[in-house]
């Protein structure tokens, strides 16, 4: 177990060295600023020396000397700052583009993950990995560069100028250092683990958090207040334990290594004091030598809590790349066609479909319709008729057997002309954060004032956008705001109406309108379906009686087919359900 997390580990850091390759300039120049930087500040402690070593002297001060190193001082600070400028500006460029490029390259990648990836996990979740695991990753990658390249340099820089001054006490520092490195290594190697089970916790949070929010009117009205805050209390917690344990192991890396970076201050003090007293060393050396045994355990310090933040950065980032890794959608073919000249031929070939492997749902399944024709798929829920618009819609891919429009394998055409051949009315609403045109315009952007007008009309929305404060131009958000069900319906029929596709799927599109006004829509549909090949899927079987092709559907398989009249005289099981919905 230890090793696969190491290797995930490992991995990780592979995957994000690979992408800051991508600005090695502002690599190179962080590192070239970072040794600039270093250089000067510890030359600073032996001016200081010299500086001292002139005023040893009773009665002897030498002022020239002390004027001249003050100034060297006040070049270097200055120096100093403008390269630590530099490198930072260099750090936050580097990291921000490789968060930019992460966040862009995720979104890309849920754009082409196939729905059965986005079906079988929390929004939340995914939300959590694109948002706050990056910002996570970023903290860690800016602390990294910011203090890593410094405090490496200055370990480096501070050993070649205690090694200038006195050779015994350096390796007095050098015999005391490793002590800091495997107390360091210990804690860090047991963190990577802890901060990935409190990102994955978090993640859990979130999508908690987000699918409450969203159906908020449903856990109050089924009184399950009491039930959600249980359970996210049960989560809260384990986040608790999971950050808890994660800080405190974190946080034991930083007085340790104070504690072994005292040792080594102690150990120059007492060894330096020698050096004085026996003539070897003079005090403006010690000096400048406790002054670099001070700089050399720093840079322990901060990297200690480098490390710590950036086990939490390589979890974070594990979470992510494990996202943009995910298998897409299966790619379309290079040949692919686009679908032109669209008259509404679909055939079904002896497909079978299932979600899950083990529970079958649709099993050779077959079907021809004709241009123009109206088929209407009813059923019990759970038989498959929503299943078989995905299939059509290529939202999944079949198992077996083929899909064809106009006599083509829609597997051998792009997702993109053969979705353009469909237009889609569902249950279920979407409207996007934008003005009432904008959600009415999505799929014809460029449509005029006129166009758009005409297609509210067609969908009896038109009256009710006239009377909203701002008509047309009304901003909504992506719930509807104060549109009621029924009219965020009536928006996304209008959207349809704008575009006459020439092929339409109807699932459920009316059933959040009043009678009268589904009566109106219905006289549009008529209209708008004329010549047309539409699939309607439908409970309220009084809304198909006009199909040309009723398909009844029962255990994924076709039980019979036919028109309204024929299926009532057959006395099967669409007899059964008509009856049973107009039964005293």
């Amino acid at each position: 177990m230890n090793k696969q997390k190491k290797k995930g580990q490992s991995e990780t850091l592979r995957e994000v060295v690979r992408r800051l390759g991508r600005y090695r300039i502002f690599l190179v120049f962080s590192v070239l600023l970072a040794s600039v930087s270093v250089a000067l500040t510890l030359y600073i402690p032996k001016l200081t020396g010299n500086a001292v070593d002139y005023i040893i002297s009773k009665g002897n001060v030498d002022f020239p000397g002390v004027f001249r190193v003050m100034i060297q001082i006040g070049v270097c600070t200055l120096i100093t700052a403008l390269a630590q400028w530099l490198m930072n500006v260099c750090n936050n460029k580097m990291t921000y583009q490789v968060v930019q490029d992460i966040r862009n390259e995720a979104f890309r990648k849920i754009e082409i993950l196939p729905l059965k990836y986005i079906d079988s996990h929390p929004y939340g979740d995914v939300v959590s990995r694109v948002i706050a695991d990056v910002d996570q990753f970023a903290d860690g990658l800016l602390m990294g560069f910011t203090q890593l390249f410094t405090g490496v340099a200055t370990i480096v820089g501070t050993f070649g100028f205690m090694l200038s001054v006195n050779v015994t006490i350096t390796l007095v520092v050098v015999l005391i250092t490793p002590v800091s490195f495997v107390v360091a290594n210990f804690i860090a190697s047991r963190t990577f683990a802890m901060f990935r089970l409190q990102s994955e916790t978090r993640g859990e949070q979130t999508g908690l958090i987000d699918e409450m929010i969203g159906n908020q009117k449903v856990v109050q009205a089924f009184g399950r207040g009491k039930d959600v805050t249980e359970r996210f209390d049960e989560i809260n917690e384990r986040l608790r334990d999971a950050s808890l344990r994660a800080t405190f192991f974190s946080s034991i890396t930083n007085p340790a290594t104070r504690f072994v970076n005292s040792l080594v201050y102690t150990g120059v003090g007492i060894t330096g004091a020698f050096a004085v007293v026996n003539g070897s060393l003079s005090v403006g050396q010690l000096s400048s030598f406790l002054s670099y045994a001070n700089q050399y355990t720093k840079p322990f310090n901060e990297i200690s809590g480098v490390v710590t933040e950036f086990q939490n950065a390589v979890a974070c980032a594990r979470r992510i790349f494990d996202l943009i890794e995910e298998e897409p959608q299966t790619p379309e073919p290079e040949d692919a066609v686009d679908l032109k000249d669209i008259r509404g031929n679909v055939r079904v070939e002896d497909v079978s479909f299932s979600y899950v492997p083990e529970q079958k749902l649709i099993e050779h399944f077959n079907l021809e319709v004709r241009p123009g024709q109206r088929i209407a798929i009813v059923g019990p829920t759970g038989c498959g008729k929503t299943t078989l618009i995905n299939l059509l819609m290529r939202f999944y891919d079949v198992d077996a057997g083929r899909i064809c429009v106009e006599d083509t394998d829609i597997r051998e055409m792009t997702r993109r002309s053969l979705r353009a051949g469909f237009g889609m009315v569902l249950q279920d609403t979407w409207l996007k954060t934008g003005t009432i045109r904008d959600n009415i315009t999505m799929g014809r952007p460029d449509a005029t004032d006129e166009e758009v007008t005409a297609a509210a009309k067609a969908s009896h929305i038109h009256s009710f956008i006239r009377r909203l404060p701002q008509g047309y131009d009304t901003w909504i958000t992506e719930d509807g705001g104060g549109l009621s069900q029924g009219q965020k319906q009536l928006l996304c029929i209008a959207r349809v109406m704008l575009c006459r596709p020439p092929m339409l799927i109807l699932d459920e599109a009316t059933s959040s309108i009043d009678t009268r006004t589904e009566i109106r829509i219905q006289q549009a549909f008529a209209k708008l379906m004329e010549g047309r090949t539409t699939f309607i899927v439908a409970h309220r079987l009084s809304t198909i009686r006009e199909a040309d092709l009723i398909l009844v559907m029962k255990d994924g398989k076709i039980i019979e087919q036919g028109r309204h009249e024929e299926l009532l005289a057959q006395n099967g099981f669409y007899r059964y359900l008509y009856e049973s919905q107009f039964s005293g």
